[in-house]
């Protein structure tokens, strides 16, 4: 049987077998956006948990690790102040048709939850639209309010329409030139009322290329002529030349652009402040109320490891994530069921992290920084 004979039974099974958990395509967004809230594991005492039975108490741990590899997103300062800014542009985009859409690059180094943050956004606006307009357009067509597209480095607008049309599952995704996979990009956002592209990755782009310079084209053209707010995400996008002038073509293809996009950007965690050390301190009051360890105690995170954490993490929350999630894991593991310098000193944490980590570690030590806010200083003497 050819692919264009297959019969409905074998064309239910491959729709069956849609990677749902890939946020590249619109099933695995629904997935995410729709899930319902983790259900979080009890805490139970040591005591309870000698009680459990084998099967039970591995039950119990298998819950545990799962809910320890999803301890976010976390509703941090730097997140809140992206929400406002990005609900700010996109409700300010809600113009007739014959106006361009400004445009949003978020550019900030690794780590500190550019992507988490932007999902986090997008699941929210995919939730406000869908219970204020419904699942379906008044044409009958499913509604998919948020397109999400990732970039390679060799990413070239051929490839990027492409990418459009293998989210929304285009039956003519596989074959035709550039131009018919633009036409049927748009058709698929116009048919579905998408109202925001989101572009991860865009530091993979290489701007100077042919590449770089068809996509920034497409970029213009996608503002033009798509209803959408276009919402770009990368790494050092300001060093590429995305927001700058220059005398080249070249360079004036990419300062249009930036003159209509807005530049957003996410700070790491800053203990310099007082202001800062607030901000850090929630952050570690809300991974603490969320560990399920039967050892814990009111300060284990907040208080005790406030300084250890910082220092290892070096203010960023995808580095102190991680770091708190395997701490968790070899805690549930060897049974030690808290966390404290001794047990995290064994767990490993990324490589940028591990580098700066001394510096940090002996400015703590020396008092030339401090992780706690001054009420919480004077109760920890």
């Amino acid at each position: 049987m050819n692919k264009t004979t297959r019969a409905p039974a074998e064309e239910a099974d491959l729709r069956s077998r849609l990677d749902h958990l890939t946020l590249s395509r619109k099933e695995g967004f629904a997935r995410f956006a729709d899930a319902p809230r983790r259900i979080r594991p009890e805490l139970l005492s040591r005591q309870q948990l000698k009680k459990l039975c084998e099967d039970a108490l591995a039950e119990f741990n298998r819950a545990r690790r799962k809910w320890h590899a999803n301890l976010g997103p976390l509703d941090t300062w730097q997140m809140q102040a992206l929400h406002e800014d990005l609900w700010d542009i996109f409700d300010s985009n809600d113009q007739d048709g014959d106006k361009v859409k400004g445009g949003i690059a978020l550019d900030a180094f690794p780590g500190l939850g550019k992507t988490t943050a932007v999902l986090a956004f997008a699941r929210k606006l995919h939730r406000r639209i869908i219970k204020e307009e419904g699942k379906y357009t008044d044409d009958g067509h499913e509604r998919w309010p948020v397109c999400r597209v990732g970039l390679t480095s060799n990413t070239g607008m051929r490839d990027f329409n492409r990418a459009i049309l293998e989210y929304f599952s285009h039956p003519g995704r596989h074959r035709g030139t550039t131009a018919e996979f633009g036409y049927r990009a748009l058709d698929s956002v116009l048919s579905a009322e998408t109202k925001l592209l989101i572009v991860d990755d865009l530091h993979f782009l290489k701007w100077r290329n042919k590449s770089g310079i068809e996509v920034s084209n497409h970029f213009k053209y996608i503002a033009n002529e798509f209803p959408v707010t276009l919402l770009m995400v990368g790494v050092g996008l300001e060093n590429r030349g995305l927001f700058s002038e220059g005398a080249s073509y070249e360079d004036a293809v990419l300062a249009q652009t930036g003159r209509r996009t807005t530049r957003l950007g996410m700070e790491p965690f800053d203990i310099k402040t007082e202001q800062g050390r607030r901000g850090w301190r929630d952050t570690l009051l809300a991974i603490e109320e969320r560990v399920i360890l039967a050892n814990k105690y009111p300060g284990m995170i907040a208080d005790d490891l406030s300084d250890y954490l910082f220092a290892r993490s070096t203010g960023h929350i995808g580095s102190l994530m991680t770091l708190v999630n395997r701490g968790c894991q070899r805690a549930v593991r060897t049974g030690a069921e808290r966390l404290d310098t001794k047990l995290l000193d064994q767990v490993k944490n990324d490589a940028a992290s591990e580098r700066a980590r001394q510096e940090y570690h002996d400015a703590l030590a020396a008092g030339r920084l401090v992780s706690q806010p001054g009420q919480n200083r004077k109760k920890a003497s």
